[in-house]
């Protein structure tokens, strides 16, 4: 198993669960770090087929070299399920049989992300000027999760007939102390005029949070915040009030559905090409169901 960095909060706990599913089934499971570094996972793919793995469960570095890992590993006739970051379609396509993807759809999770704030007691418009104004943390840009909750989230407002306008996009690449910094950067440039922050995940939400907090604004009264992937901590800020909600990037369930592709490769039997999971909204309402 290739993850494309163990310092990762999400995927720390989809690679616990998926190895735990694994050895459960009776496999023996070896899981590398890429360090975010596509060179270094490439390494840790050839190192894999020189063993002669049945099977390469690939969490990408990089979605644009999907394509060189798959042709890397063709030769071999080894089965790639790719996790977590999805591929073109053209990528699987062109491994007809031998590889597939699970994963969750991200435009759902920003249509979820965006109806979070439609349903606020505010629709997201705090100082009723008609308008919406935010700001966003974006995750990795060559990320097709992160381009997706960065367009629907939006999408969800304006397709409700909300005008919207962005003070600023922030690419902070899935990280904490990034988007803290920025976050603080904005609340003191644009202050008040900051309704919404829409971060492409928790990590970056919990980062704003903090920046939120120091700048004595308070969530749910002069400010709205939103995240993706209901870490233990964030659905708990949910739970207190300190977050809006977050959308569950559902582990389990993408690692029930991994381990299930892997064993039907193991096995010879017949694989789909995608297999999707469900994002589900998380609210002061349900995040007690969610608390870990």
């Amino acid at each position: 198993m290739c993850i494309y960095q163990f310092a990762d909060n999400f995927m720390t706990l989809y690679r616990s669960d998926l190895e735990e599913y694994l050895k459960d089934m009776g496999y023996s499971v070896t899981i590398m770090d890429g360090k975010n570094d596509q060179n270094t996972q490439t390494e840790q793919i050839n190192t894999f087929l020189q063993q002669g793995v049945d099977v390469l469960v690939i969490n990408p570095v990089q979605t644009t070299s999907a394509q060189t890992i798959v042709d890397t590993v063709k030769p071999s006739e080894t089965p790639i399920v790719f996790i977590n970051r999805e591929p073109d379609k053209s990528v699987l396509d062109s491994y007809a049989d031998k590889c597939c993807y699970v994963g969750a759809d991200a435009r759902q999770s920003g249509t979820y992300q965006g109806e979070l704030i439609l349903e606020t007691e505010t629709q997201g418009d705090i100082n009723g000027d008609g308008k919406i104004t935010y700001i966003m943390c974006k995750g990795d840009p060559e990320n097709i999760d992160a381009q997706y909750r960065t367009e629907y989230s939006i999408k969800a407002l304006t397709d409700a007939g909300k005008e919207v306008e962005c003070l600023y996009e922030y690419l902070d690449n899935w990280d904490q102390t990034t988007a803290q910094q920025d976050v603080a950067n904005a609340l003191s440039q644009y202050g008040d005029k900051i309704e919404v922050v829409f971060c492409n995940n928790d990590a970056m939400a919990l980062g704003a949070l903090q920046s939120i907090q120091q700048a004595n604004r308070t969530v749910g009264k002069d400010i709205y915040l939103v995240g993706v992937d209901a870490l233990a901590e964030a659905v708990q800020d949910v739970l207190d009030g300190n977050m809006t909600g977050t959308v569950l990037n559902d582990d389990v369930g993408q690692a029930t559905a991994a381990a299930e592709a892997t064993k039907l490769y193991v096995e010879g039997s017949k694989v789909e090409q995608y297999y999707w999971v469900d994002y589900v909204k998380v609210t002061k309402d349900n995040a007690s169901e969610y608390a870990k």
